[in-house]
C-alpha cells in the first residue's frame, strides 16, 4: 500500500453516477434551503413570541442553532461542488470539518438529553417546574452542552491532527468524518479508537442515552398513573415532539455508525439521513405536532398582515 502525505482531499460527492450528481446535488440544495427556512422561522418565532418564552423553547431554540450548524458545516462542500465543480478541500479544512461535525453531533445528543430533564420536570413535578427550570438553570445547561461537548472533541481532534499519512488523497463521500479519515490513514490508530471507544461510545453515546430512556421511564410510569383519558393524552402530547426527535437522532447515528459495512452508496445516504434529514424534518416534528407553536405563527402572520 503506498503512504502519501497529504495536503489535500478530493471529495468524490454523493453519486458515482455522473447523470445522477445533479439531480442529486440540487436535492441536497432544497433540503439545505429548507432547513435554513424551518429553523430560522422557530428562532424568530420563539424570539419574538413572548408566551414561547419557557425552558422548553429556549432549548428548542438551540437545537434549531444547531440544526443550522451542522447541516452548513458538512454540506456546504458538496454545494461548493454543485455550484462550481471544485471539490478539493484542503487537509487544514477537512480535519476543521470533522472536527465541528463531531461537536455539534456531541453537542447535540447532550442538549437532547436536558431536555428530556426538562420534560421529566414538566410532567413529573409540574408544581416545581417553574422554581425547578429557572432562568438561570436553563442558561447552565445550554452553557455545559456547548462547552462540555467542545472540550470532550478536543482529544479527538489532537489525535487526527497527527496523522501523518494517508493510503489515498481520495474521499469517496461528501464530507470529512473522524471514522472516515481513520479508514484511509496509514498512521497508527490505536489510540484513536480506544478514545472512539472509551470517550466516544461510554461518555457521549451510552451515558447521554441513558439519562435520556431514565427520563422517560420516569415519564411514562407517571403518565400510566394519570386517571384521566384526556390527562394521560395531554402529558404525553407534551413530550411526544421530543421524543420522536430523539428516537429519529439516535436512529439515523445507529445505522450510520453501528451499521455492518456496505457498499459506499449506502453509507453515504445514511449519513445524509444524519446531517440533511434529521435537521430538517426537525422544525416541522416541533411545528406540525405542536398547537401552541402554531397558535404562535398565526398570531404573527394576523399582525403582519394588520401591519401592512
Amino acid at each position: 500500500m503506498n503512504k502519501t502525505v497529504v495536503n489535500y482531499f478530493v471529495l468524490k460527492g454523493i453519486s458515482d453516477v455522473p447523470e445522477l450528481h445533479f439531480i442529486s446535488s440540487l436535492l441536497v440544495l432544497l433540503m439545505y434551503l429548507i432547513i435554513l427556512g424551518g429553523n430560522t422561522t422557530i428562532l424568530l418565532l420563539v424570539c419574538l413570541d413572548s408566551h414561547l418564552h419557557t425552558p422548553m423553547y429556549f432549548f428548542l431554540c438551540n437545537l434549531s442553532v444547531l440544526n443550522i450548524c451542522s447541516p452548513t458545516v458538512t454540506l456546504h462542500k458538496l454545494l461548493v461542488l454543485f455550484v462550481k465543480g471544485n471539490n478539493v478541500v484542503t487537509f487544514i479544512d477537512c480535519i476543521t470539518q470533522a472536527s465541528f461535525f463531531a461537536w455539534f453531533t456531541i453537542n447535540e445528543l447532550v442538549l437532547l438529553t436536558a431536555m428530556s430533564y426538562d420534560r421529566y420536570v414538566a410532567i413529573c413535578n409540574p408544581l416545581h417546574y417553574s422554581s425547578v427550570m429557572s432562568c438561570r438553570v436553563c442558561v447552565g445547561l445550554a452553557t455545559f452542552c456547548w462547552s462540555f461537548s467542545l472540550l470532550e472533541i478536543l482529544p479527538f481532534i489532537l489525535i487526527l491532527s497527527q496523522f501523518s499519512c494517508y493510503a489515498s488523497n481520495i474521499i469517496n463521500h461528501f464530507l470529512c468524518d473522524v471514522v472516515i479519515l481513520m479508514n484511509i490513514t496509514c498512521s497508527d490508530t490505536s489510540i484513536m479508537e480506544l478514545v472512539i471507544f472509551t470517550e466516544g461510545g461510554f461518555l457521549l453515546a451510552l451515558m447521554p442515552f441513558l439519562l435520556t430512556s431514565i427520563s422517560y421511564v420516569h415519564i411514562i410510569g407517571t403518565i400510566l398513573g394519570i386517571k384521566s383519558s384526556t390527562g394521560r393524552s395531554k402529558a404525553f402530547y407534551t413530550c411526544s415532539s421530543h421524543l420522536t426527535v430523539v428516537t429519529l437522532l439516535y436512529t439515523s447515528l445507529a445505522c450510520q455508525y453501528l451499521s455492518p459495512s456496505g457498499t459506499f452508496n449506502s453509507t453515504k445516504l445514511l449519513s445524509l439521513l444524519n446531517t440533511a434529514v434529521v435537521p430538517m424534518l426537525n422544525p416541522f416534528i416541533y411545528s406540525l405536532k405542536n398547537t401552541v407553536v402554531k397558535t404562535a405563527l398565526q398570531r404573527k402572520i394576523n399582525y403582519f398582515k394588520t401591519m401592512s
